[in-house]
């Protein structure tokens, strides 16, 4: 089938759209190079340079006809959100819209749609946390990101678009940027490659920093292979359930390298969410799928990567 990727030059979109090819799905790319970045895009993918709200959308439709679109173009970045929720709100709604627009013009069967498992679920009184529980949003990121996850649900039962909404724990792995917003792994890892300190934001009630729900890429790549013909109409949890404190992180890095550099310590930012853990069983129900990375080997081949880039 034909796959029209959003954000495929990005992080998590690259390893998706690799995964398609290599099941022998034809593949268009969507990207405007914001943070994604040209070189990570597969050779036998086609690729429009282009920003998701552009007019110019349809005609990228119209020429391709996707039979799916895999929408992973997001403005990621929480913190980023709370300091201007009106342009976050303008790229993962507005620009939601305008996909959601070409989709339902032309014929597009199947819509999967990237949301935040950790953004929505965190802080919740059930931990781990299930796809039932009503979210609890306290950044705009969070906000938008479930007005997504509804639109699909208007367009479903106005237009008859199917849909399959992969609510994302913390993900990590090669490709990863540590653009200093998101990406703990990455920013650890490069610190401490580099020998330099890293800061550690904890509320004072929770000294050993936020704790966060871990999953390997690659196990994400085969959850969006899955849900091109499973779990029609579904919210579902994509993650481990298993909760990790970001102290416990960095010094599960630093021990993989030998490195003895401490962490520096900060106070918690706007819309930090403190406890965030998913109940991924709907996952293992209507899709068949479970990670199968554990967060150690997932940070070891993830710096045997970060190691051969610097060659």
């Amino acid at each position: 089938m034909k796959i029209l990727v959003t954000g495929g030059a990005g992080f998590i979109g690259s390893h998706v759209v690799k995964a398609y090819i290599e099941q022998g799905h034809d593949v268009v790319v969507v990207d405007n190079l914001s943070s994604g970045i040209q070189e990570r895009i597969h050779p036998k993918a086609k690729f429009y340079f282009m920003d998701i709200r552009s007019k110019e959308l349809n005609r990228v439709f119209d020429l391709e006809r996707p039979d799916v679109v895999n929408h992973h173009a997001a403005q990621k970045s929480v913190p980023k959100s709370v300091e201007d929720p009106m342009y976050d709100a303008e790229y993962n709604v507005m620009g939601l819209l305008n996909i959601l627009e070409c989709a339902r013009t032309y014929g597009v069967k199947k819509f999967i749609f990237v949301s935040s498992g950790g953004a929505l679920g965190g802080d919740a009184a059930q931990i781990p946390t299930p796809e039932t529980v009503q979210p609890v949003m306290i950044s705009p990121y969070a906000i938008h990101k479930y007005i997504g996850e509804k639109y699909l649900h208007f367009y479903r039962v106005t237009y008859g678009l199917h849909y399959t909404v992969l609510r994302y724990a913390n993900v990590y792995g090669p490709n990863q940027i540590a653009d200093g917003e998101c990406g703990v792994i990455p920013i650890f890892m490069n610190n401490l490659v580099e020998g330099r300190p890293s800061i550690l934001f904890a509320y004072a009630d929770q000294p050993k920093g936020t704790t966060r729900d871990y999953v390997y890429v690659h196990d994400v790549a085969k959850a969006n292979v899955l849900a091109l013909t499973k779990g029609d109409d579904q919210v579902l949890n994509i993650g481990t359930g298993t909760e990790v404190h970001t102290e416990d992180v960095y010094h599960l890095i630093a021990d993989v390298l030998g490195s003895d550099i401490p962490l520096q310590r900060a106070s918690e930012r706007v819309g930090d969410v403190r406890r965030s853990v998913l109940d991924c069983t709907r996952a293992k129900e209507v899709l068949g799928w479970q990670p199968t990375t554990s967060l150690e080997e997932g940070i070891r081949q993830t710096l045997a990567w970060l190691e051969q880039q610097a060659r």
